[in-house]
């Protein structure tokens, strides 16, 4: 890197941490800490949680994935786009989430199971999700390591052997985004994480362009029609000897995306920001657009590395890199770098230091709002219900501010001494599904089943969560660390040797039998134990007799039947229905298309040449989608982010009143 990129990277921190020292003065009690006062408008909901979700851990896991499977994965995630569609037209579990007012899930579990159950559920979902995240600033601290070059130095403790830089980067990364998450808690997040996503639209876009002029449509083209029968990076149905990411995978992941809708706990907070239930809604409404730009990227630049290692025209060049890829200590490692080491090749100066202060801005808004949310439910959902005197203001901040520093120093530990062995999608599903395996069970029975029961809610969790760690110690130490042992110390032991060298279920496999066996357990249990006549289901979402003034609009008691279809009622602006009616024909062209393309290939069939013809249609139609919507969330969030700023100048936050 030089001189202008790392100064780009400078400016890029220094610009945040002045949003963390700026914001501080917002914040007058728990409620502001926690949930930004509940202040947040539409379209900075949308932008600051899709950002939180992304991270550069998402960007390097995607990379992965589409160096791996090519164009497949782009085709097969259109199985996503009708769930895409009705889960946030439908307003599925977010409107009564936000109906009921809490400020957390496990808030949500004692008011509709038990407190005991609450606590337990707390405790899972903070275990789940610090092991979770516990990968996330290992694998971002060596890409920066890699990317920028940064020498590597050991240290050796009694036998083992440590990665001083790699706690070096990693302690960097956490300090700043505990510095947004002390100074400013939701609110500075929020906000950051705003900037960061507008910020990673205008360099994505650039990016694009840039890696277009240097390779070219028709080099790329000509170098992925080079790959081997079965493992085709164009033809989606030609892929058979790819691993992991072909229609299995987004089969299990649809499945995934419906029964662990707001399950994960990662960005808590969020569900609890937004201005009203409609607000909440619509946020989540607009995130149809919002991917647009990072989409290609994510899809394209793997596509560029694979090209720029195989094709003739960088020979020499790709032989230096592959050799450096080759050098990395194990197959897992290589995975997660191969398109990082390949992509700082590529880049020219000035676009470089764009595009590592992207991911330093990515990074750091998964960073701080893991933090904020693993910390909080720690604090709210473990300790509180045992405390009988109500903490004070001051107490209750400084708890949680403690809380999150442990959860900084636990994954800063588990980053230096924990072996990531799996696909970073893989790790994810299965130490995901410690909670969420038998949490989905549990949040939708919880909100759209009367007769579900407190039983069936310590059922459904108990043998999700015993599932799902069995599978992470099987994938990540058993099978990869044990096993080869075991079968050198017992050479004549045949049904050990058979074994093979994988287990036979990737992550998101065992997440969909622990989930499935969950589900089957809530039932069950729910019915054998089923309450007469029923849970009040008015008195948790504040409906009919505890209807809260303001809350909601009243209906229309003779809706249009498409605005009904819609979910649209007079909540909904002449804007509002502008956007899900946009919203609706972008996924439903979408769909249709996925539909048509399979039942063509698979009556008339189709050529590699189709479907080249198909994937320049499809990246020039997001790319153009991608800049139009960057400009109009550019101009809605900045208009959201005034009125936040109006409304914090004005409420005093009591935290004896907050709800």
């Amino acid at each position: 890197m030089q001189l202008i990129d790392w100064g780009i990277v400078l400016g890029v921190f220094a610009a945040l941490a002045l949003v963390a020292i700026v914001t501080k003065r917002y914040v007058r009690g728990v409620a502001g800490f926690l949930a930004a006062d509940r202040c947040a408008g539409r379209y900075l909901l949308t932008l600051s949680d899709g950002m939180a979700g992304l991270g550069a851990i998402g960007i390097i896991a995607s990379f992965q994935q589409n160096y791996t499977a090519g164009f497949g994965p782009g085709w097969w995630g259109g199985i996503m786009a009708p769930l895409m569609l009705l889960l946030p037209l439908t307003g599925f579990i977010i409107y009564r989430f936000r109906e009921t007012r809490v400020l957390t899930i496990a808030e949500f579990y004692e008011k509709r199971y038990s407190k005991n159950f609450r606590v337990f559920a707390g405790i899972l979902a903070w275990v789940a999700g610090i092991v979770n995240y516990g990968v996330f600033p290992q694998v971002t601290a060596r890409f920066f390591i890699h990317f920028c070059e940064i020498p590597e130095t050991y240290i050796s403790v009694g036998p083992f052997d440590f990665n001083l830089t790699l706690g070096i980067v990693m302690a960097i990364l956490l300090a700043t985004a505990l510095l947004i998450t002390f100074r400013g808690g939701q609110i500075a997040i929020m906000i950051t994480d705003f900037f960061q996503a507008q910020f990673i639209n205008i360099v994505f876009i650039i990016l694009v362009f840039s890696l277009l002029l240097k390779f070219g449509i028709t080099n790329v083209v000509e170098t992925l029609q080079k790959a081997p029968e079965g493992q085709s990076m164009i033809n989606p149905y030609d892929q058979a000897d790819i691993p992991n990411f072909t229609l299995p995978f987004f089969l299990i992941s649809a499945f995934n995306v419906i029964y662990t809708y707001m399950a994960w706990q990662g960005n808590q907070a969020y569900n609890a920001s937004a201005k009203t239930p409609h607000d909440a809604k619509m946020a989540k409404i607009l995130a149809a657009w919002r991917y647009g730009a990072t989409w290609v990227v994510i899809l394209l630049i793997p596509i560029f590395a694979y090209t720029f290692l195989n094709s003739d025209l960088f020979t020499e060049e790709a032989a230096v890199v592959q050799a450096e890829i080759n050098a990395l200590d194990n197959e897992g490692l290589q995975r997660q770098l191969t398109v990082p080491i390949v992509l700082k090749s590529m880049l020219p100066v000035g676009v470089l230091g764009l595009f590592v202060a992207s991911m330093l801005a990515a990074a750091i808004s998964t960073d701080d709002t893991y933090l904020h949310s693993w910390g909080s439910i720690f604090i709210q959902d473990v300790l509180l219900p045992f405390k009988k005197k109500a903490l004070d203001k001051q107490q209750h901040l400084k708890w949680l501010k403690r809380s999150i520093l442990g959860v900084a120093i636990f994954v800063w530990c588990f980053g230096m001494l924990f072996p990531l062995q799996e696909y970073i999608f893989m790790y994810w599903a299965i130490t995901g599904a410690i909670y969420v395996g038998g949490a989905g069970s549990v949040i939708i029975g919880g909100f759209y089943w009367k007769r579900g029961t407190t039983a069936g809610a310590w059922a459904g969790m108990i043998i999700g969560s015993t599932l799902s760690v069995s599978g992470v110690l099987i994938n990540n130490i058993i099978w990869p660390k044990l096993l080869p042992k075991w079968k050198e110390q017992n050479p004549d032991s045949q049904w050990l040797q058979d074994l093979p060298d994988a287990f036979w279920l990737d992550g998101m496999e065992l997440f969909f039998f622990a989930s499935a066996l969950a589900i089957a357990a809530y039932i069950v249990l729910s019915l054998i134990t089923k309450p007469a006549p029923g849970f009040d289901m008015d008195r948790l979402l504040h409906r009919g007799e505890y209807t809260i003034a303001g809350e909601h609009t009243q209906e229309d008691p003779h809706p249009n039947r498409i605005w009904r279809l819609l979910g649209i009622n007079k909540e909904y602006s002449k804007g509002d229905k502008f956007v899900v009616i946009s919203v609706f024909v972008w996924t439903l062209f979408w769909l249709a298309v996925f539909i048509f393309g399979n039942v063509y290939h698979l009556s008339v069939g189709t050529t590699e040449q189709d479907w080249i013809s198909f994937w320049k249609f499809n990246i020039g139609t997001f790319l153009f989608v991608g800049i139009g919507t960057t400009i109009w969330f550019l101009w809605g969030g900045f208009r959201d982010l005034g009125s936040m700023f109006k409304h914090l100048k004005k409420v005093q936050s009591d935290p004896k009143k907050e709800d």
